[in-house]
């Protein structure tokens, strides 16, 4: 036990909420790539920009400003904040300040989902490994783009509400009324949630689980009174339910966002074309995370179905199936199922510690329960986080130090990207076919100059017919050529490895000017070299946003039907 008045330097001690947030650090510089995971997409680029061209023009963005080929198109910028919140962050620390911004999202999401667990279970060591299950699992998407904030909004959302329901006690009944006021904070924390990331509509799907749970308690209750209780409780859920939907139409586009997202889910293309939409691969290393929480899950749902408590059911059984059917929800799933899953889980353990099993198997439940105790007493003490404060501080100092290496450096991997061949791609009013990836590298790179791009990430805006013209030409479908020249395109650029590559080296229209083993770069081959053929603006032929967070990586596969935009950080 702790003293009542513990020795002040105690308080400057790390808690165990420090090492929550520090997990994820560990996790990125151990585990991973370092700042390169954070940056292992191109989207944060072209976010970037539209940011800037947001502080440049005093508005948000309604037309496209970064393709020669749908240039003034209707454009939905829908996570305008974000973009513009990093494009300052970038205009006063450049790319590292990005990554540590969204690095320290990431840390707040993994802290604030240790508290919550905590809450839920009460002891400490289940909870920070649950977090750290949940952390791993999560890490697949770990890219410094708008998504991480859905993550820290969702345990704010999750947070809330379990405080809003409490414990089904008698001594808790009271401070769950009294909490229950908290739930106007939900349609506030809406509205900027709904202008920095496009799946704000989970913190809805989150409220309706909650509701849903109570409505189902009211229909197999055995009396009147706990029916009347079960519905008036599920009426708080359904108001704070319309007042999210309500404060989500608070954005620059109002109800129109929410047709362009509804009809960008329900396009087939993402599902077949996009990594991210597909299925999870349980052939990779980084699926025996959500595998074990998958596990977890099921063990978990059976015991709240039998204690009628048919939220933590529904959250469970929806989200643990859009985990295996996209795996971008992943994540969610992981953040979603650890607080749930805390409370079995030490249930399990104490019956386990009293069980006629092995006595190695009842000893190590025991010892779980009595080192979670132990450090339940510290818990206690509230703490001056300055570990956690001094962690960021050396992980700042790290990335502006100019002997980082490759793991602390703010940069585009100059071995995934066409770094070195950007020098042959600066003369103004080019035409650059390339593929969506390195898109979003030229759009940031090279887009304050001016230069436009064939394609990018923003599979939304783009359309699934023209993208899968655009696939065409990857895949050398016998019209390539009449595409390129359908788009006035004078400038190509790709893997030197990729069928496109080795298509245009055969073709007698285009000659190759600059090679350096990774990247590849073709002109016209009746062009006089620094003489640029001129386009009219006009050429954008018929043919036909994305994120909820896609990037795409195109590389060798030559037939367009078994192309899959490959996301980096995704099951790779």
């Amino acid at each position: 036990m702790t003293p009542s008045k513990p020795n002040p330097l105690f308080r400057l001690m790390p808690s165990m909420t420090d090492v929550a947030f520090l997990l994820p650090m560990i996790l990125l510089f151990a585990g991973l790539q370092g700042v390169r995971t954070m940056l292992g997409d191109g989207d944060t680029g072209w976010h970037i920009r539209i940011g800037e061209w947001i502080m440049a023009h005093g508005q948000v963005p309604h037309q496209d400003m970064f393709s020669f080929t749908k240039a003034g198109e209707p454009f939905f910028a829908w996570e305008w904040l974000w973009d513009l919140s990093f494009a300052w962050v970038h205009m006063h620390w450049g790319l590292g300040g990005v990554v540590l911004v969204s690095l320290l999202v990431i840390s707040m999401a993994s802290a604030l989902l240790y508290r919550l667990v905590y809450r839920r279970c009460g002891n400490a060591l289940v909870a920070i490994t649950l977090t750290g299950l949940a952390d791993a699992g999560a890490s697949i998407h770990w890219l410094a783009r708008p998504h991480l904030v859905t993550m820290l909004f969702m345990v704010i959302f999750l947070t809330i509400l379990e405080r809003v329901r409490g414990q089904k006690t008698e001594d808790r009944r009271q401070e769950t009324g009294a909490n229950k006021r908290l739930l106007w904070l939900l349609p506030l924390l809406m509205i900027p949630w709904v202008n920095l990331h496009g799946a704000f509509f989970v913190g809805m799907v989150l409220i309706g689980a909650y509701a849903g749970g109570e409505l189902l308690r009211a229909l197999i209750a055995r009396n009147s009174g706990e029916r009347i209780e079960a519905v008036r409780a599920s009426m708080g859920y359904l108001l704070a339910l319309v007042g999210c939907m309500a404060a989500s139409l608070v954005n620059p586009y109002f109800y129109q966002l929410h047709v362009h997202i509804w009809g960008y889910l329900r396009d087939p293309f993402q599902m077949r074309y996009i990594t991210e939409f597909q299925g999870t691969n349980f052939q990779h290393a980084p699926a025996m995370f959500l595998e074990a929480m998958l596990l977890l899950g099921i063990g978990a749902a059976l015991w709240y179905g039998r204690r009628k408590q048919f939220t933590e059911v529904l959250l469970l059984a929806g989200w643990g199936h859009l985990s295996l059917v996209i795996v971008r929800n992943v994540p969610i799933y992981m953040f979603a199922a650890a607080p749930i899953v805390a409370l079995p889980v030490t249930e399990w353990l104490r019956a386990l510690g009293q069980a006629p099993v092995a006595k190695w198997m009842r000893t190590a439940a025991q010892t779980v329960e009595e080192i979670g105790a132990e450090i339940d007493s510290l818990e206690r003490v509230w703490r001056v986080h300055l570990v956690s404060a001094a962690a960021v501080v050396v992980v700042a100092l790290g990335m502006s130090s100019p002997l980082a290496g490759p793991k602390l450096k703010p940069e585009y991997n100059p071995e995934a990207y066409p770094e070195a061949a950007l020098a042959k791609l600066t003369r103004p009013g080019q035409r650059i076919f390339t593929h969506d990836e390195w898109g979003d590298y030229l759009i940031y790179k090279l887009s304050p100059q001016g230069t436009k791009v064939f394609v990018d990430g923003r599979s939304d805006f783009y359309g699934a017919k023209f993208d899968l013209a655009y696939l065409d030409v990857l895949g050398v479908k016998y019209d390539w050529q009449q595409t390129l020249d359908r788009y006035g395109v004078d400038t190509i650029l790709m893997p030197v490895d990729s069928p496109l590559a080795g298509a245009v080296k055969e073709s007698r229209r285009w000659r190759v000017v600059y090679d350096d083993s990774r990247a590849i770069v073709f002109r016209p081959a009746g062009e006089t070299p620094g003489r640029m053929e001129q386009f009219s603006t006009s050429s954008r032929g018929g043919i036909g946003g994305r994120d909820l967070a896609v990037t795409a990586l195109t590389t060798t596969h030559v037939n367009p039907e078994d192309h899959v935009f490959q996301t980096r950080g995704v099951y790779k």
